[in-house]
């Protein structure tokens, strides 16, 4: 079975998305097509990165990943495709894939030039599409490109530790469908910085002192129901490694969430203070 899993900034109005599987499926009757998300903020490559992140190893080695977002090949985003623990990563040049990259060394990455090679009309998802099947179908990468030795590295909302080590900075990079918000914090840095020492992450209300092993743990009392502790705040490190800040069972529609409880938007600055 050759899996290609779809992350777009589509959304599922328009027919882009029933498209581009027909694309799929046109090149390779026998793909398997799995869709990740096609709610990525528009151009936004920090969340498709954060997605990608936190979904791609629950598929198995050797899937595709074809990722729409801020694909338009141009001057400045050329297209290339990684290999990366053992799958691989189709998109343009645009700081997605070194956000992955910073993890794990890529086995290989090659810029795409089969564009010439295709109709005059063809699109920038044709070329995706053809790269995806190639791929899914055993192909080589020299075939459908040249190998590239660095990408465009992302330098904006970067995490960084104060010169005297004693706070830890960070952004918000994602808003899911519980309004929880996550930053790029990552349990890794969090562990290596604080080095056993009392914390507080700072917010614009109170502060949090503790991170949790889960979100249940909020109920610390045997006196109370779990119920009693609905909207409370807490943080966790969540099941992709990076610090999430959440309210306790919330409701984003009904009685609000981190997001608009909280004030904490997109890019806000998340800083843990260390004593």
């Amino acid at each position: 079975m050759s899996i290609i899993t779809l992350t777009t900034d589509y959304g599922l109005k328009d027919h882009f998305v029933g498209s581009l599987k027909g694309k799929i499926l046109s090149e390779y009757p026998d793909a398997s097509i799995v869709d990740i998300s096609h709610y990525i903020d528009p151009f936004n490559t920090v969340e498709a990165s954060y997605i990608l992140g936190a979904s791609y190893s629950s598929f198995p080695k050797g899937t595709v990943h074809l990722i729409g977002v801020d694909m338009e090949f141009n001057k400045e985003n050329q297209h290339i495709v990684m290999q990366w623990n053992d799958h691989y990563f189709i998109a343009a040049d645009n700081g997605i894939l070194s956000i992955l990259s910073q993890k794990i060394v890529p086995q290989k990455i090659v810029t795409i030039n089969i564009h010439d090679r295709l109709q005059n009309d063809a699109t920038d998802i044709d070329v995706f599409v053809k790269v995806a099947c190639h791929i899914a179908k055993g192909g080589l990468l020299n075939v459908i490109g040249k190998e590239l030795k660095s990408i465009k590295q992302v330098t904006d909302l970067q995490s960084v530790v104060a010169d005297d080590g004693n706070s830890l900075k960070g952004y918000v990079i994602y808003i899911d469908h519980f309004g929880n918000v996550v930053t790029n914090i990552s349990k890794k840095q969090f562990l290596e910085v604080a080095k056993g020492r009392p914390y507080e992450i700072v917010l614009k209300t109170k502060n949090i002192k503790t991170i949790l092993p889960n979100y249940s743990a909020i109920a610390s009392s045997d006196k109370y129901p779990i119920k009693y502790y609905e909207g409370e705040k807490l943080a966790i490190f969540n099941e992709a490694g990076f610090l999430e800040i959440a309210i306790f069972r919330s409701n984003p529609s009904k009685v609000g969430s981190a997001n608009s409880l909280l004030g904490l938007n997109y890019r806000d600055a998340i800083t843990i203070k260390f004593v």
